[in-house]
């Protein structure tokens, strides 16, 4: 994992600790409604359009996702951190599905944090990991990759 931060800034590695917490709690290990009430603000203001404002909300929203998904994970490839912003460079796998084969969703994510290390505004952007086979497999199927340069 590649990590961007100033070792001198306490906050940004406070909030960097606590996203990289959060995901694994909430994905990794599979305890959504803990995670978010651990590492979000109750007012949690969310820019996803499929999941609704509040801590509350976004537990939820993951609990049903990843309900039965055995593989279910989050792997962190980057992360940078600064004052209150923490910005992640993720691969989700198995969200969706159990296919031992998924390849996942990238996704950036991008949290605002408070003063008490809690996320309390995020953004994201996400994108189905193709294989060079098929670079983008549920809009373009069967269309290689036109690069080698993979999506991490």
């Amino acid at each position: 994992m590649l990590v961007l931060i100033d070792p001198k800034d306490a906050r940004a590695i406070r909030n960097k600790d606590n996203i990289l917490g959060m995901y694994d709690l909430m994905i990794n290990q599979g305890k959504p409604e803990e995670a978010a009430a651990r590492f979000m603000a109750p007012a949690y203001v969310q820019h996803n359009p499929l999941i609704p404002d509040g801590a509350d909300s976004l537990g939820i929203f993951f609990g049903q996702v990843i309900n039965g998904r055995t593989r279910a994970r989050v792997d962190v490839h980057k992360i940078i951190a600064v004052g209150d912003y923490v910005w992640s460079h993720v691969n989700f796998r198995n969200l969706f599905n159990d296919d031992p084969q998924d390849t996942g969703i990238a996704g950036v994510d991008i949290f605002k944090m408070d003063s008490d290390g809690k996320a309390i505004e995020h953004w994201d952007a996400l994108q189905v990991v193709g294989t060079p086979e098929s670079a983008a497999n549920w809009y373009a199927p069967n269309v290689p990759a036109a690069n080698p340069n993979g999506m991490f």
